[in-house]
């Protein structure tokens, strides 16, 4: 269960650059991720990371407060005290307040529960997808992304990854054709954008 509830909440745990999850990768060469299930201050940072920027939209609707927080050794106190915004119970499941038709509404879909996710894609799918957002002022949201394009979703962890851009954006499919070996597969943050460094 341990390395379910790591995969589930490496999401906000990466918090380089969270959605429908839907769409094929586009082009992309994926990095892989390299995990460490033992590292439980990480682990604990990222169960923070997820309710703080994951949870208003992503329920993990199949997973308890309780056993995530007996899984990441976070005593029951801690967790109501601290990671619990609402009047859920600590053995409540993790759901969040937003309905599917309003999320539908908002965003084009309903934002997915997150409890399977990288048993549906991967956990590599996920890493890829969070650290390729970019700006993209055709967007409603401002922002697209690199693994699913012109996905409905804005870019929550930009504070702590920083403005990213792709300095691709206004070169034509035509000019990039006709250069052998033309290579689009990076993103450059605006210095000073982001709480966190690359390495962070």
């Amino acid at each position: 269960m341990k390395k379910q509830v790591w995969i589930l909440l490496m999401v906000p745990l990466l918090t380089l650059p969270a959605l429908s999850f839907g769409a094929a990768a586009i082009n992309w060469d994926m990095d892989p991720i390299d995990t460490d299930l033992k590292n439980m201050p990480s682990l604990q940072n990222g169960m923070r990371l997820y309710m703080n920027y994951c949870i208003g939209c992503h329920s993990l609707e199949y997973q308890r407060y309780e056993r995530t927080a007996d899984d990441l050794g976070i005593p029951h106190e801690i967790a109501l005290e601290k990671l619990i915004f609402t009047d859920q119970a600590i053995g409540g499941l993790m759901t969040t307040a937003m309905t599917r038709d309003a999320g539908k509404k908002w965003f084009g879909a309903a934002p997915p529960d997150l409890t399977m996710i990288t048993r549906y894609k991967s956990s590599e799918y996920v890493y890829n997808y969070l650290k390729t957002f970019y700006v993209d002022e055709t967007r409603p949201f401002g922002v697209n992304n690199k693994v699913f394009e012109n996905v409905g979703m804005p870019n929550v962890l930009q504070e702590l990854q920083g403005v990213q851009r792709d300095p691709c954006a206004d070169i034509s499919e035509e000019v990039k054709a006709s250069y052998r070996g033309f290579n689009c597969d990076f993103l450059t943050v605006d210095p000073g954008t982001g709480l966190y460094s690359a390495e962070e």
